[in-house]
């Protein structure tokens, strides 16, 4: 019931385009091409070719339906509460403990993230193979066996191909082997025990790096230097336990402070882990739950704390999905056993007090769903946190750009240039709402702006390309729009544009050549496949016209009736 909201919420714009109502290779659903594709290729920086298949699979279910993408989502969740609650029952015993550790799996407000954003269906997706994995090494532990072993090793493959979070696991199943399972006797037998999931730990690290760098998600150590992540970690370490008991503010945005880092909260937080984990590992003898459960919260948020930062947040809530767990292993088993010896009467109030706290942090979590309702809650949500933050005011504005609310797009883009005069695509977000309510040479000066701020990218000059071209000034948009394609050669809307101003000169055929470049590039472009229909009517080549009009409605474009009329009279949808 905590989650009922999620069902209800839109797409939005932060990502579901460019994973799904965008992405042909998404919305074509199962098919042999399509599932091959996704294992051969980086696509927003990642390789998890069985996310995408998940993602196919609804596409063919439900189609561009957001509620069917939802509720798969929110079925993995809940199959992961089951299956941790299975594992924990199993190996410890204790199924009431394992049932709390569960439940607060379950509901947890900072959990809403992972189930209510499309996008994130590989974090449910991956910690259904991570819990299935566990389920797999206890039962192999259990009854050890050929069958059993090759089992874990296969659902831990589906993990990493899910989304490679699952390269801690095989320390967290060392972990296990600590605390509850007892084998901590066998000591290097384990690690050996578990080298092939090392080994394939290992190979999927190096095809993450391999996929973030061909997407340019890594941040360089120049532009973030290792002193500055080093001190963000410590803080997000401790920023995640005070929102995990106290989950108040919780944003879809966390951005980076970068240099405005407080250095003295750093060396605080700093200490304070250093000194848990040590105090956790000397409790090892005593309460051997604290030291899993600590070191569980450690070792996984590792690959996201930002040492190898990917993306400017500074931390975010979907980070927590799995690594929680560990801290809810440790208030689950602590807590009664602190009580216990202080007065074995207090097992009724803590009963109380444990279904106290689920239901109030189910209550957090329907309001938290909430928010995900649609890209202006959501953002609009965001500024409320974090008011003197422009990328909160850039994500919203670019939204309201989707929805071509351009005049609220730019006082969006106006706020974030007032907070950092010196963001450069603060200016250029605000060149291209001016752009669109028809503000032409204003534009082109927030474009100028951004370049003299060290914005010179291809999309800077693209879009002073177009409104030079807008403005009928066509040598000076195609010596911005070759600029732009010198330094992206496979810059789509810049060939698009170089084939509209083509077109504008009478060059129909090199038009045509210009926009089949772009499609080339960028499958999923719209603009380049309706013109590419309205230059195959005019050649009378009717066919094509009408296949480059499906791809444009695939990619989310809405055709003209009066073309779609036009083109009907001379063919009929051979679709059809």
């Amino acid at each position: 019931a905590a989650y009922w909201r999620v069902l209800g919420a839109m797409c939005v714009v932060l990502d579901d385009g460019a994973y799904l109502f965008q992405n042909p290779m998404v919305l074509d659903g199962l098919k042999l091409h399509r599932i091959a594709q996704a294992f051969t290729i980086f696509h927003s920086g990642n390789w998890h070719p069985l996310t995408w298949m998940s993602h196919m699979t609804d596409c063919q279910l439900y189609g561009p339906n957001a509620m069917g993408h939802h509720l798969t989502s929110l079925l993995f969740h809940a199959a992961n509460a089951i299956v941790l609650f299975l594992v924990l029952a199993k190996i410890t015993g204790s199924t009431w403990r394992s049932a709390f550790v569960a439940a607060l799996f379950a509901i947890h407000p900072l959990h809403v993230e992972s189930v209510a954003w499309i996008s994130e269906r590989k974090d449910v997706l991956s910690t259904f193979f991570w819990m299935l994995t566990m389920w797999a090494y206890v039962s192999y532990v259990r009854r050890p066996g050929a069958a059993r072993y090759a089992l874990m090793v296969v659902l831990y493959a589906l993990g990493l191909m899910s989304k490679p979070m699952l390269v801690s696991l095989p320390l967290v199943l060392l972990l296990l082997d600590v605390w509850p399972l007892g084998r901590a006797d066998l000591r290097w037998r384990l690690v050996w025990e578990k080298s092939p999931l090392f080994a394939m730990s290992a190979a999927s690290c190096v095809v993450t790096m391999l996929a973030q760098r061909s997407g340019g998600a890594v941040v360089t150590l120049d532009a973030l230097p290792l002193s500055i992540r080093i001190a963000n970690a410590a803080i997000a370490y401790t920023g995640y336990i005070q929102k995990m008991l106290w989950p108040s503010g919780l944003s879809v945005l966390y951005p980076h402070p970068l240099e405005k880092l407080p250095v003295w909260w750093a060396a605080v937080s700093g200490v304070m882990i250093a000194a848990a984990t040590y105090l956790s590992i000397r409790a090892a003898r005593w309460w051997p739950y604290v030291t899993v459960g600590w070191l569980w919260y450690v070792i996984t948020l590792v690959p996201v704390i930002g040492i190898v930062q990917v993306g400017s947040q500074s931390m975010a809530d979907r980070y927590t999905y799995v690594p929680l767990t560990g801290l809810f292993i440790i208030i689950a088993w602590g807590v009664p056993d602190l009580l216990a010896r202080r007065a074995g009467a207090l097992l009724k109030p803590t009963f109380a007090a444990a279904v106290i706290a689920v239901a109030v942090l189910a209550g957090c979590t329907w309001v938290q769903a909430g928010f995900w309702r649609d890209t202006d809650s959501l953002l609009g949500h965001a500024v409320k946190v974090m008011p003197d933050h422009t990328l909160a005011y850039l994500c919203w504005g670019e939204g309201l750009n989707h929805q071509r609310r351009y005049d609220e797009a730019r006082k969006c883009f106006e706020k974030a240039v007032r907070i950092d005069p010196r963001d450069a695509t603060a200016h250029l977000d605000l060149g291209i709402a001016l752009s669109h309510l028809g503000k032409y040479r204003q534009a082109i000066a927030e474009y100028e702006l951004a370049l003299r701020l060290g914005r010179n990218d291809s999309d800077v000059h693209f879009n002073l390309a177009n409104d030079y071209f807008n403005l009928g000034m066509v040598d000076m948009a195609l010596r911005h729009c070759r600029i732009a394609l010198h330094l992206d050669p496979k810059h789509a809307p810049s060939h698009n544009l170089v084939g509209a101003i083509l077109n504008s000169q009478g060059k129909l055929d090199e038009a045509i050549s210009r926009w089949q470049t772009a499609v080339k590039f960028a499958p999923a472009f719209c603009d380049a496949h309706v013109n590419l229909a309205c230059a195959y009517y005019i050649k009378g080549d009717y066919k094509a016209a009408w296949r480059e009009a499906h791809l444009f409605e695939r990619c989310g474009g809405q055709l003209d009736p009066g073309f779609v009329q036009q083109l009907w009279s001379k063919m009929p949808d051979p679709g059809e």
